[in-house]
C-alpha cells in the first residue's frame, strides 16, 4: 500500500469526505501528517503554499511527512520539502456549476456575494459585485483553477488553458471526480493499493436539500462561461478520469467493486449508525461529532448506535468523525502537549 501522499483538498468537492479517509488510513498506520502551524486548519490559505506553514517543518532537518491533505493553494516546489519525493499527488474536482452553486451558500458572507439576494442577480452583472483585487475573490470566480494555484482571473485562450491542463497533468498522478464518488473510490483504491475498507466512507461535510436549488438552463450557461477555466479543468479531467477507468480497471470490473462499495458502506451504516442516515445539526446527540456550521448551509451529521463493542465503536466513531474535530485529534497524538 502507499502510504505517501499529497491530496489537494479542493473546496466544496467532497474533499472533506476524502479527507476523512486519509485520517482513517494515516491514524491506522501511523503516517504522520504534515499539519498546518499551531494545529490550524488550513495552511495559510489563500495564499501559495509555503512548506514553514507546515508544524515542524525545518529547512534543516530533512523530516519528510507521510501526508499532506490540509486545505492549502498548490504550489508544488514547495509541497516536495515537506513529502518523500515517492508520493503519490492526486485531487478531487466537481461539476463547476455545483461548486459555485455550493460556494454561493457557504460563502454567503464574502465580499463578491455579500450584497447579492440570489446567484442569478449575482450573474446578471458579476462585475458589478467581484473585485478582483479582493482578498476572497476566489469564493467566486473559478475556485478549482485558485486552489490548483492559477489566477482565476486569467486569460482563457486555448493556448492558456492548454498549459494550465499541462501543468496540472504534469504535477498530479490523477484526478477523481465527486459527481462518480463511487467510481472514484475505486480508482483511488487500485491507485493506492489499498483494500476496499481503507476507501468506505460516509458523506461529511454535506448539507441539507434543503438548501439546495435546481438552477435555469439560462443560469447554467453563464456559471459555465463565469467560472470558464474550471469549466475547461473539469470537463478535460473528467475524460482523462474515463480513460484511465477503461485502461487500469475496466468497466466489468468497476462495476463488481462499486456493488462491493456500496453493500460495504450499507452494512457499515447499519452496524454504526441510528437510522441509518445523517441528520440535521440539531439533532446530533453528540456535541464531539457536530460538524461545523457555516455560511447559509446546514451541515448534516450522525448519530451512532449507543452499545457498540468498543473495537466496533472506535470504527464507527472515525467514520462520522467531522474534520476539525479528527484533525485536532491527529494533531495533538502527532504534537502531545508538554506535561504541565
Amino acid at each position: 500500500p502507499k502510504t505517501d501522499i499529497v491530496f489537494l483538498k479542493v473546496h466544496k468537492s467532497a474533499s472533506s469526505t476524502v479527507m476523512n479517509i486519509l485520517f482513517r488510513f494515516g491514524e491506522t498506520h501511523n503516517l504522520t501528517f504534515a499539519f498546518p502551524q499551531g494545529g490550524g486548519f488550513q495552511l495559510y490559505y489563500p495564499y501559495h503554499f509555503l512548506a514553514r506553514f507546515v508544524q515542524g517543518f525545518s529547512p534543516q532537518s530533512p523530516q519528510r511527512f507521510n501526508i499532506l491533505c490540509h486545505h492549502m493553494r498548490f504550489l508544488q516546489p514547495e509541497v516536495q520539502k515537506v513529502v518523500p519525493s515517492s508520493a503519490v499527488y492526486f485531487s478531487i474536482l466537481r461539476n463547476p456549476v455545483q461548486l459555485m452553486e455550493s460556494s454561493f451558500v457557504y460563502y454567503r458572507g464574502a465580499s463578491a456575494f455579500s450584497r447579492v439576494r440570489s446567484l442569478e442577480e449575482f450573474l446578471r452583472q458579476p462585475l458589478r459585485y467581484y473585485n478582483p483585487a479582493s482578498g476572497d475573490r476566489h469564493y467566486a470566480r473559478n475556485l478549482m483553477t485558485f486552489d490548483f494555484g492559477f489566477n482565476p482571473d486569467g486569460d482563457v485562450s486555448p493556448a492558456r488553458v492548454q498549459l494550465m491542463l499541462k501543468a496540472i497533468e504534469a504535477s498530479f498522478d490523477f484526478l477523481l471526480i465527486s459527481e462518480y464518488f463511487d467510481e472514484s473510490m475505486v480508482l483511488l483504491k487500485e491507485m493506492l493499493c489499498w483494500d476496499l475498507d481503507s476507501v468506505v466512507s460516509f458523506p461529511l461535510n454535506s448539507r441539507d436539500s434543503s438548501t439546495k436549488s435546481p438552477l435555469p438552463d439560462s443560469v447554467v450557461e453563464k456559471l459555465k462561461a463565469w467560472n470558464r477555466l474550471d469549466w475547461e479543468i473539469y470537463t478535460h479531467f473528467n475524460r482523462t478520469f474515463w480513460g484511465r477507468i477503461e485502461r487500469d480497471i475496466g468497466r466489468e470490473r468497476l462495476r463488481r467493486e462499486v456493488r462491493a462499495l456500496r453493500r460495504r458502506r450499507a452494512e457499515l451504516a447499519g452496524l454504526c449508525l441510528q437510522g441509518r442516515g445523517s441528520v440535521a445539526p440539531k439533532d446530533i446527540k453528540d456535541s464531539s461529532l457536530r460538524p461545523l456550521q457555516h455560511g447559509g448551509a446546514r451541515i448534516l451529521g450522525y448519530n451512532l448506535k449507543q452499545g457498540l463493542a468498543e473495537e466496533l465503536e472506535r470504527t464507527c466513531r472515525r467514520l462520522v468523525t467531522p474534520e476539525l474535530q479528527y484533525s485536532s485529534l491527529l494533531y495533538k497524538k502527532q504534537f502531545p502537549p508538554a506535561p504541565s
